[in-house]
């Protein structure tokens, strides 16, 4: 695996995907079975990267471009990387993200014009050699997305991504898509178009090698995998 003793999940996907209530039941049927569980999210997930993360999705750093914006959303991630999930997988947690460097990929690369070469050169320092072991990409319509999303939200007006037209959001779903197709070995997508039972077993079914794997090299682990 990427990293040292621990195992790192990240989950991508446009908005109103469903990315935290199925990170939040694979935590739960995690914990159930002995492991120790890290939920975090970008951006944000540490004290410096959260307070980057009110300037981004209040749309206060939108002015200055998206060059800017991608160098924040850097900076939040290095902060993250070394401050929170660095130490968890050292300590042999499993890691679950609610966004990563895919979502700068897609957002500030494919929709936001960047280069990828100034993408990448930002994660390359950004992540400082943290990777994935696994990245689930939850896959739907744009517009159902974001119907979702809005009725999650209720009265709070869209955040700074939210209010974008549709046709970006499903450009950056074809966006995830092709990293997917780039990266198999890395991508796994996951129709998030159904029920939220169903969506959850089939990522249990995706994570389930990789914990085998994990509870290999932790033979003092609460729970015995035979």
């Amino acid at each position: 695996m990427a990293n040292q003793s621990g195992l790192f999940i990240t989950f991508e996907g446009g908005e109103g995907a469903g990315k935290s209530t199925q990170i939040r039941r694979l935590a739960d049927q995690l914990r159930r079975r002995g492991y120790d569980v890290l939920v975090t999210r970008e951006p944000g997930g540490s004290p410096g990267a959260e307070a980057v993360r009110h300037v981004l999705l209040s749309g206060a750093a939108e002015r200055f471009g998206t060059r800017m914006e991608a160098i924040l959303f850097a900076a939040a991630r290095n902060d993250h990387v070394e401050e929170v999930i660095r130490p968890a997988l050292e300590s042999g947690a499993i890691v679950l993200c609610d966004r990563f460097v895919d979502s700068s990929r897609v957002y500030q690369g494919v929709t936001g014009n960047l280069e990828p070469e100034l993408i990448e050169a930002l994660q390359r320092v950004a992540l400082n050699g943290v990777v994935p072991d696994c990245t689930i990409i939850l896959d739907l319509p744009a517009e159902t997305g974001l119907q979702r999303a809005r009725q999650r939200a209720a009265n709070a007006p869209p955040d700074r991504f939210e209010r974008e037209e549709i046709e970006t959001h499903e450009k950056r779903r074809e966006a995830y898509l092709e990293i997917a197709a780039a990266e198999p070995e890395r991508c796994r997508v996951v129709d998030g178009d159904r029920l939220q039972d169903a969506i959850a077993d089939d990522i249990a079914a995706l994570v389930e090698p990789l914990t085998r794997r994990l509870a290999l090299s932790e033979p003092n682990r609460a729970e015995t995998v035979g």
